[in-house]
């Protein structure tokens, strides 16, 4: 069933984001998003197949337009550490201005069942691979190591942003997370080129 897209598309989006932070993923009916929404129970049926559905499209519209506005601002940047501050800082920057998306993407999504993990993982590439592509340049320039364990040092890079934006999350977001973007990436960067 190809996505429609458009305004009541976007609405439904965010109102599940809404929703979901509010009640939780298990707890959010289908009626509950579109009252948020405000459009008919059955108006969300023509945008989704059902409530999985809903969960791993906003997943995808949000880090899909997440990874598409990394890619642009990173093709303007030409030093290795400061593309990887950057990415850090927008990550963090995203989630400090919508603390309902960080509720969704650090506690919720990471309750459901092995099929949805599994659909989330596929969208979670494209953000990976960015991450790869700053670390296979400073390979190439010399920054980083050339024997470098690409792999390893993504799952060192992703763990350390998402711990972070979950220790916020579960503090209830009582300090600034963008201001931990230069010293992550600092502590990050010692790491990876020692």
């Amino acid at each position: 069933m190809a996505k429609k897209k458009g305004k009541k598309f976007d609405q439904i989006i965010d109102a599940a984001v809404a929703v979901i932070a509010e009640n939780g993923y298990h707890h959010s009916q289908v009626s509950k998003i579109a009252k948020k929404a405000g459009v008919a129970d059955g108006t969300i049926y023509l945008y989704f197949k059902n409530k999985e559905d809903i969960l791993i499209s906003l997943f995808e519209e949000k880090m899909g337009r997440f990874v598409e506005r990394s890619k642009e601002k990173l093709a303007h940047e030409s030093d290795v550490e400061e593309k990887l501050k950057l990415l850090i800082e927008m990550h963090l920057r995203q989630l400090e201005a919508d603390y309902d998306l960080a509720i969704v993407t650090q506690l919720e999504l990471r309750q459901s069942n092995i099929d949805l993990r599994n659909r989330i993982n596929e969208v979670l590439k494209g953000y990976l691979g960015l991450i790869d592509s700053i670390l296979r340049e400073g390979m190439e320039t010399g920054f980083f190591a050339r024997n470098l364990d690409v792999r390893m040092a993504r799952q060192v890079i992703f763990g350390a942003i998402d711990e972070v934006v979950t220790n916020w999350v579960m503090k209830d977001h009582k300090y600034e997370l963008v201001p931990l973007a230069e010293p992550l990436n600092k502590m990050l960067l010692s790491g990876l080129r020692s």
